[in-house]
């Protein structure tokens, strides 16, 4: 292995520290031989990636216990992250220099934010994932089958609409099709891309004559988005999987009666596209650590958690297993404890909140950090009164976890411009608020960085915990979207736009949907629907807008605010700085 300690992240860019490790990183053979995994269930994709043959694992090991399981989250973010993707990684490295025999689960990184202004989430600085550029362009090509199976069912929704519309029912009996009567004004779906692209939110297709597709509007989200995408993070196996692909609604027909991708006899193909990522996939931490990488990210507009199936696998084969959500306590955590615990049925031990100095000062009232342009002076020189009102979206946060009865570890993400001052003042208001707190400098340093936060995680995991959802799944959706806004978000209430309040009233009336699962649509930006709110909000209501039904992932999703499943490119991305070495074929600038 590269000696990470001789690498400086002060000094050199992401991907000139993970092209300088990758030079001495181990096969995936020899990752899988640490693991446990044998040669059959194995699946290599080249030399340093793999899948991992999840039924054959499983079933071999069914009667091994379970590791301790822990889950990682955050603080409101700034838009620049605040590291959950890096402490998950240092974290691991930190466990595995104790000695633990330890694994990971992260999420995919989605070509948006990746050639936007967040990065491919493989962690930063010392504490990463490697390789760097496989895993953040395409990687094994889940995402891509993710894109064909969802827009498989768009094609196989608009041709049966155009054949209907153009053929009697007799002419369509001779096609072996019968007439499903699709409601051109109430479809479901639209198309999906893996990129942030504003310009296809809103659009109209079919234009031309009638062998053109029929003309409508449609739209299309990112990727990571999709109710496929869903599927994936919270299936157990392939039957399933297959089972829920076809429960997916496309559209309803003209009498309200739901339309899915087994009435338009297109699950199957979909599934088949899907049947080969729904193998977790295999890479490891600059220093060797073996990391599970499957489904996606964007918690605020999708479950954004790393999948069940990886999570499962992992617990078998390790004895300390650290899994991610997504962006902070009440999006991501929110969702870990009440859709993926409940589906999985496993309980985790300690959960680590990450918050950052920078963050902290921006929820005090500090200037808010803008991507693309230089911080402000003040995030590099010592605030403690911006610090302190701060924590109080820390607070918050830690409260939220100990609602779902887990043990918080704090996990100061230090940044080499923190002060000491700071960083007590962080501390002791942590050990107030009843939670473990470590500071941690895994960016800086790697592993040895993050000994104290291992060795936190490890006591936490060691105490009993009183784990317990915030709502039963016979709980009435409004009584479900209340709890989560007043209980998690810290709201006094709940409003609804009027096609919301219809939406929701016919749901409850509805003795399959009424027993869904709740997967909230909000900004992660703030504890609030309101991105510019920061700290922690007084005196709002959530604002409902629409609620959207995700049959086969199990899900009703009500959307907050103004947010989009579309988000947007920046005036500044990371494309701008992405290149490619004509001489060694080396991808240069990504992070």
């Amino acid at each position: 292995m590269a000696t990470a300690t001789k690498l400086d992240p002060t000094k050199l860019a992401d991907w000139e520290i993970a092209e300088a490790s990758e030079k001495n990183m181990r096969t995936i053979y020899e990752i899988a031989e640490k693991l446990g995994l044998e040669k059959e269930e194995l699946l290599p994709h080249g030399h340093y990636i793999g899948k991992v043959d999840f039924n054959k694992v499983l079933k071999r090991l069914e009667s091994r216990p379970d590791g301790k399981y822990i889950d990682v989250t955050a603080i409101t973010p700034t838009p620049l992250g605040e590291g959950k993707s890096t402490t998950t990684i240092g974290l691991t490295q930190g466990l595995g220099k104790r000695g633990k025999n330890i694994t990971a689960a992260i999420r995919q990184p989605s070509g948006g934010p990746t050639m936007n202004i967040k990065g491919s989430a493989a962690g930063g600085g010392l504490s990463q994932c490697i390789p760097l550029t496989e895993f953040s362009l395409g990687f094994t090509g889940d995402i891509n089958a993710i894109m064909n199976s969802h827009n498989l069912a768009m094609v196989a929704l608009t041709s049966r609409m155009q054949h209907e519309f153009n053929y009697d029912d007799e002419q369509l009996a001779s096609r072996n099709l019968r007439r499903l009567n699709i409601n051109p004004r109430n479809i479901q779906m639209g198309w999906i891309i893996d990129f942030c692209a504003q310009a296809l939110r809103n659009m109209v297709i079919g234009i031309g004559g009638k062998m053109d597709g029929f003309m409508m509007e449609s739209h299309f989200a990112i990727a990571v988005s999709s109710e496929v995408m869903a599927i994936l993070a919270v299936a157990k196996d392939l039957a399933d999987f297959r089972e829920r692909i076809g429960r997916i609604v496309v559209a309803y027909d003209k009498n309200g009666k739901p339309v899915t991708t087994e009435d338009l006899e297109v699950a199957g193909a979909m599934t088949a596209w899907m049947a080969n990522a729904i193998n977790p996939n295999l890479i490891q931490t600059i220093e060797g650590q073996p990391v599970f990488v499957h489904a996606g990210p964007f918690a605020n507009i999708a479950i954004g958690q790393s999948s069940i199936i990886a999570d499962r696998v992992a617990l078998k084969l390790s004895d300390y297993h650290v899994t991610e959500s997504g962006f902070a306590a009440d999006i991501g955590f929110e969702k870990f404890w009440n859709l993926k615990c409940r589906y999985s049925g496993l309980v985790p031990h300690a959960a680590v909140v990450v918050a950052t100095i920078r963050a902290l000062k921006a929820h005090g009232g500090a200037p808010l950090p803008v991507p693309g342009k230089p911080l402000d002076p003040v995030y590099k020189e010592e605030g403690l009164e911006w610090v302190e009102k701060g924590t109080e979206n820390l607070i918050h946060c830690i409260n939220v976890v100990k609602k779902a009865g887990v043990n918080p570890v704090v996990c100061i993400n230090a940044f080499y411009t923190d002060t000491d001052n700071e960083i007590n003042l962080v501390k002791r208001t942590c050990e107030e608020a009843g939670a473990r707190v470590a500071v941690s400098k895994h960016w800086q340093y790697g592993g040895d960085g993050a000994l104290e936060l291992a060795d936190a995680v490890i006591d936490a995991c060691n105490e009993p915990n009183n784990f317990k959802f915030l709502y039963e799944l016979e709980t009435p959706l409004r009584h479900r979207i209340e709890m989560i806004a007043e209980d998690v978000y810290g709201a006094d209430g709940v409003e609804y736009s009027p096609a919301a309040l219809d939406k929701a009233k016919s749901i409850e009336q509805d003795k399959e949907l009424s027993k869904l699962g709740t997967c909230m649509v909000k900004t992660h930006l703030s504890l609030s629907d309101n991105p510019n709110l920061k700290g922690v909000p007084k005196g709002w209501k959530l604002f409902i807008r629409d609620i959207l039904t995700y049959k086969g992932a199990g899900f009703v999703v009500p959307v907050a605010g103004d947010i989009k499943l579309m988000p947007g490119t920046a005036s500044s991305p990371a494309y701008r700085k992405i290149d490619v070495d004509t001489q060694t074929g080396k991808v240069k600038g990504l992070f």
